[in-house]
């Protein structure tokens, strides 16, 4: 496992995560990598996760809770989208990264929501908001949250394998993946699938401009990453959430998540 540091050079990297920028100021990096790993990937059509056997024999298993919707912008509404965003200001975050973030200020540790400065998603948000509701997987998707990322291999971006809160954020995971290719990596800890030992890795290639969707095991069970061998070039994406239903109606929380809605879809904010 990497050993726990503070970062010397400016990056956001805390605890034992590490970027590029601050690993030069280490004398070693160390990682910790699974003894057995099970690599398959991702197929949008038979929604199952597929792999080739050295014998030439092909194994698959059902892999539900993702959908893949390819070429959800336009090259032309790429370049506005990127460009909008660059006129916004990119914060410093964890792993390479970069962030702009439009939504409320949580304590997820203390479970604690407030408005803050939240102003709603951005304008140029509207449009994609609009367009994901004719996807069936998305005809109730109301976005509480719109978070953009910035990937770049000069800063060895990624993002961990991880599993989303599931106390405010609720059962969709929406990102819109734009500039370049990439794989989001699916992954259980111990096997599935017909493998009784080991972890097992699920590759699911987004094209760019593409949008994908988690819900289901795919959001509740298996933790999803971004590795930084997957990333060629500058990536960014826009990561959408929505609210868990202690926060809507008949909810515990029904009046803070009416009032988070509310500012969120005024489509009015600038980033926090």
């Amino acid at each position: 496992m990497a050993a726990e540091y503070i970062p010397s050079f400016n990056c956001g990297c805390k605890g034992i995560r590490t970027c590029l920028r601050c690993e030069a100021q280490k004398s070693k990096h160390l990682l910790q990598e699974n003894d057995q790993i099970h690599y398959f990937t991702y197929d949008p059509l038979s929604k199952t996760a597929v792999r080739e056997e050295e014998t030439g024999a092909r194994q698959s298993f059902v892999f539900p809770g993702i959908f893949l919707w390819e070429n959800f912008v336009s090259e032309d509404e790429e370049r506005e989208l990127t460009a909008r965003m660059d006129q916004d200001v990119w914060k410093e975050s964890q792993s390479g990264r970069r962030k702009q973030d439009f939504g409320p200020k949580v304590n997820f540790k203390k479970q604690r929501v407030r408005v803050g400065g939240f102003t709603g998603l951005p304008a140029i948000s509207r449009l994609l908001v609009d367009r994901m509701s004719k996807a069936p997987q998305l005809a109730s998707f109301k976005p509480v949250e719109q978070c953009n990322l910035d990937y770049d291999p000069v800063r060895g971006s990624a993002i961990d394998p991880h599993l989303d809160d599931s106390w405010l954020w609720g059962e969709h995971l929406v990102t819109i993946n734009l500039l370049s290719d990439t794989v989001l990596t699916m992954s259980l800890d111990q096997g599935c699938g017909g493998m009784d030992h080991g972890e097992v890795r699920v590759a699911v290639h987004l094209p760019r401009r593409s949008l994908v969707v988690l819900y289901g095991e795919a959001r509740h069970r298996w933790k999803h990453a971004i590795h930084r061998k997957d990333i060629h070039g500058r990536r960014v994406c826009s990561t959408f959430r929505e609210l868990s239903a202690e926060f809507l109606q008949g909810g515990e929380q029904e009046k803070l998540g009416s009032e988070l809605l509310d500012i969120a879809l005024s489509f009015k904010g600038a980033p926090l």
